[in-house]
């Protein structure tokens, strides 16, 4: 009988991470498969300045037992989630739109983890997670490298598991058949930094047999319990929009669509709600108030260990917040895209006062893991932030982005997006 040595896995990722540079990203292959699945489309997209820095030239190295605890605290999540308790307490703060629920769980659900010495630590939790569709031709267009035996994180077919993701929500609030026609949506999506991964979206639904547009909210009109956007009939949106309570004024066809259910609408306001509202790290990650409502010991030992320590700033906490101020990460607790995120040891007092008349939580720090990489024909270390892809808390694909700085980003040279490959040790009989 064959073990494995979960120490020595470890260990062997993490010198890879440390050592490797090798370049297993073949340009080549992903321009080809882009150009494949666009066509003639391709040209705008290959010529955009954010092509060249969507991807690292490296994947990065991480052993089963660390994706293992991620996946665990992922379905230990969304098992609470489902909680009666949970929603009560979490809904409690949400906006009215949110309260709404017709079935939907929400596409492309993203959790960040950083990967840290004790093992993988959730971040954040998005409901609009982008750079699925980016990452899954990334993943394809890799080359063996130093690691030996790997193979990337993920489904195996992954188109064919997103559609059915998409035709799930459909059945979750229709009861049967699929959408004809998918809108993705977004303010201005031409000039969106994933823009490419829309139209990449686009092909791959109209591959399956679904139509999918391309559209800005105010392309669409809410007509006698219809949903139309460039003049046709919208059945299922997908949603990227930032607004997620859809209460911006410009949006209000898609809201009145939403809350009388006129269209099919994913990721949603009340998705965003139980899962991604950063208030709720606070929830997920009490022990006590978990077992209370009906979790069971071992998924509520889970979130307390894979879930930083989370509190809201208030002015009861403020003193000890900035006194503590090095050992925590504040976000605001409807922030998207890094913005308004402050590492402690870089606050201003002036800042701290500014956070204080906001809403924001504040979140132990958790220092990623490193990766090697080469710009130049300089070795440079890069922070690395870990995301699952997942539905209904099946894992869809995992990818990781690297970056410089205080935050995630695609400005860093020899960082974008990686894929993850898993590493093991060697076995022993």
């Amino acid at each position: 009988m064959q073990k494995t040595d979960t120490s020595s896995e470890k260990t062997e990722a993490e010198r890879l991470n440390q050592h490797c540079s090798c370049v297993t990203l073949d340009r080549h292959a992903i321009t080809r498969s882009l150009a494949d699945q666009l066509g003639d489309d391709a040209d705008g997209v290959l010529s955009s300045p954010a092509w060249d820095q969507l991807f690292s030239d490296v994947a990065v190295f991480v052993p089963p037992p660390d994706l293992g605890q991620m996946k665990a605290t992922v379905q230990a999540l969304e098992t609470a989630a489902a909680l009666p308790g949970y929603q009560r307490q979490v809904l409690g703060w949400a906006p009215q739109s949110a309260q709404f629920d017709p079935g939907p769980a929400g596409v492309f659900m993203g959790y960040d983890f950083h990967l840290g010495e004790d093992g993988p630590r959730l971040i954040e939790i998005n409901t609009n997670a982008g750079g699925g569709y980016l990452n899954a031709m990334l993943a394809r267009a890799q080359s063996q490298c130093c690691g030996g035996s790997t193979h990337v994180a993920g489904a195996e077919d992954f188109d064919e598991e997103v559609t059915a993701q998409f035709e799930s929500e459909w059945r979750a609030q229709r009861g049967s058949g699929r959408p004809e026609r998918i809108a993705i949506v977004d303010d201005e999506p031409a000039s969106q930094y994933l823009y490419p991964e829309f139209r990449l979206a686009q092909q791959s639904l109209r591959s399956h047999g679904i139509d999918a547009v391309i559209l800005a909210p105010s392309d669409f009109r809410y007509e006698s319990g219809t949903l139309y956007g460039g003049g046709k009939r919208i059945d299922l949106v997908y949603n990227r929009l930032v607004d997620f309570g859809l209460d911006a004024s410009g949006h209000s066809a898609l809201r009145t669509a939403w809350l009388e259910g006129g269209a099919v609408i994913t990721p949603n306001p009340h998705i965003h709600a139980l899962f991604a509202d950063k208030r709720n790290l606070a929830v997920m990650s009490d022990q006590a108030s978990l077992q209370g409502w009906g979790l069971s010991a071992e998924n509520a030992e889970l979130l307390r260990s894979g879930i930083p320590r989370t509190v809201l700033v208030t002015a009861d906490n403020a003193d000890a917040l900035w006194q503590q101020r090095r050992q925590w990460f504040f976000k605001p607790v409807a922030g998207h895209g890094s913005k308004g995120v402050y590492r402690g040891s870089k606050l201003t007092k002036s800042t701290f006062n500014r956070i204080l008349e906001s809403d924001y939580i504040a979140q132990a720090l958790v220092p990623p893991s490193e990766r090697l990489v080469l710009v130049d024909g300089k070795r440079e270390m890069l922070k690395v932030d870990v995301r699952l892809y997942t539905y209904r808390g099946a894992l869809l694909l995992a990818a990781a982005r690297l970056y410089r700085g205080q935050t995630t980003n695609f400005r860093t040279p020899g960082g974008g997006f990686a894929p993850l490959l898993l590493k093991s040790a060697n076995t022993t009989g």
